[in-house]
């Protein structure tokens, strides 16, 4: 299946997962979607995560988290900037996501960051996703 945004695909897989409560979930794999992954996983908002590369298909398997074996680690994931509309910020202009409970990840000219790290390099970018 072609979808027109990969990375708004790869946040409802996982919220999708986690309300239907499975342990993992499996999405097509490409550079930016591993690097959001690499980041939640680092944020601790995941388990973990299995890059196949290898694969016909390569895919990322993403393990889900759960608090308390009930609810999901994650409470919230939304998608800021989209393939028709970006949404761009300078280093003065980083978001605060639920005053530094959330984190947003973001595509800058160092990589794919989150706020934190942005602010500490002194860099803007394109905001993709809020997760918190």
């Amino acid at each position: 299946m072609v979808t027109t945004d990969p990375i708004a695909d790869l946040l409802t897989r996982i919220r999708n997962g986690l309300s239907a409560r499975h342990a993992s979930v499996v999405v097509p794999r490409s550079k930016m979607k591993l690097e959001i992954v690499k980041i939640l996983k680092t944020e601790g908002f995941i388990e973990g995560y299995i890059d196949q590369a290898d694969a016909t298909r390569p895919s990322v398997k993403v393990f889900l988290k759960y608090a308390d074996g009930k609810s999901g680690v994650i409470q919230g994931l939304q998608r800021v900037s989209s393939p028709s509309r970006r949404h761009y910020v300078g280093k003065d202009e980083l978001p605060r996501v639920r005053n530094g409970l959330g984190v947003a990840i973001l595509t800058t000219p160092r990589g794919v960051l989150t706020d934190k790290a942005a602010r500490a390099a002194g860099v803007g970018g394109e905001v993709i996703c809020y997760v918190w």
